[in-house]
């Protein structure tokens, strides 16, 4: 239980909402309008600006951008986990895919071509070379 000795502030009021959650939260309107413009592939920075453009007075900040663009994808995702959602999407647009699992659900391998890349492929064969490894041994596993 709280018990209230003096009725006054023990500080100034700040000047600015800036950073406070409720005064920077985003309208639907708001929202509907990080979904369309996320979906241009718009970079959040980009948002943001749009969205200081139609209300300036707005103390949204940059964190409820990304949170927003985050709920937007898994909303988009549904249920599914990153990986179902990879290979939901490689086949929906007709990708070459294939993998190998380690256990029944540890992917072990993967691979996935576009469609275009394997006709080049069939047709200009004779030197060819992929290098995929992006940032091998990031996190320092063993």
């Amino acid at each position: 239980m709280v018990k209230l000795i003096c009725g006054s502030h023990n500080h100034a009021l700040t000047k600015s909402l800036v950073g406070h959650s409720y005064v920077g939260r985003l309208t639907k309107d708001e929202k509907t309008i990080i979904g369309d413009i996320k979906m241009s592939m718009v970079k959040p920075k980009n948002i943001f600006l749009t969205l200081k453009e139609h209300n300036a007075t707005s103390c949204t900040t940059m964190k409820q951008v990304y949170n927003v663009r985050y709920a937007y994808r898994s909303s988009i995702r549904g249920n599914n986990s990153e990986m179902q959602q990879l290979v939901k999407l490689l086949e929906r647009y007709q990708y070459i895919h294939w993998h190998k699992l380690k256990d029944e659900d540890v992917v072990h391998d993967i691979f996935w071509s576009h469609p275009d890349a394997v006709k080049l492929t069939n047709v200009c064969n004779l030197v060819f070379l992929i290098d995929s490894t992006c940032k091998p041994n990031k996190y320092r596993l063993p």
